[in-house]
């Protein structure tokens, strides 16, 4: 796999991502955007977010659902200074990215929000199989959706912010899985915005 996006997140523009994603307003918007995915995710007890950042999206889950036991990997060190704080028992913080991590244990559910987008596309076909591995039920992908894939400038860096059909490529690329639901989320919501999100919640329906 390419290391190339690894290496710039964990680096210092990573560094300078995580003081523009950490508001009040994110986590009350968060909240409900996890509460409308567990409506059709039934019977979660174990998570694992990929690219967890400061822990915006594990807060938001801790609020809605504190049974749950969740696990979060970000390979960024100062993100992850900032995740390992709020990931207390049941839930723990992990200084890794996908590609690095390495575990023969499995998830409820396993997700993305934002990252995918981020990602180098030679790197995606290995982290949708890789995430369709840890997952034992569920998988969401939480990311912007384009019909064909598009590579956008992002804040003057060519080749890192990506728009395509990541759900249909994982269901492509793992056929066990279902599209169960999915949803967009409009950045002018008045009551709880998301960045033009939109999310889809894939099942396992062989093992």
């Amino acid at each position: 796999m390419t290391n190339a996006h690894v290496e710039f997140w964990k680096g210092e523009f990573g560094d300078s991502y995580v003081g523009r994603n950490n508001s009040e307003e994110l986590l009350e918007s968060n909240k409900i955007f996890f509460a409308q995915i567990f409506e059709h995710a039934l019977g979660v007890q174990t998570y694992l977010e990929v690219g967890a950042n400061i822990g915006m999206n594990v807060q938001a889950i801790g609020a809605i659902r504190p049974d749950l036991v969740g696990t979060a990997i970000e390979p960024n060190h100062a993100a992850h200074s900032q995740l390992a704080q709020v990931t207390r028992t049941p839930r723990e913080a992990i200084n890794a990215s996908i590609q690095e991590f390495e575990t023969s244990q499995r998830w409820d559910l396993v997700f993305t929000k934002g990252v995918l987008i981020h990602v180098t596309p030679d790197d995606l076909v290995g982290i949708y199989k890789k995430m369709a591995s840890l997952a034992s039920r569920y998988v969401v992908i939480a990311e912007y959706y384009n019909p064909s894939p598009v590579s956008l400038n992002y804040r003057g860096h060519a080749d890192r912010l990506f728009k395509r059909d990541f759900a249909g490529e994982f269901l492509s690329t793992n056929p066990e899985f279902k599209l169960r639901e999915y949803r967009f989320v409009y950045k002018g919501d008045p009551i709880a915005p998301q960045d033009d999100i939109t999310w889809f919640l894939m099942e396992r329906f062989e093992d």
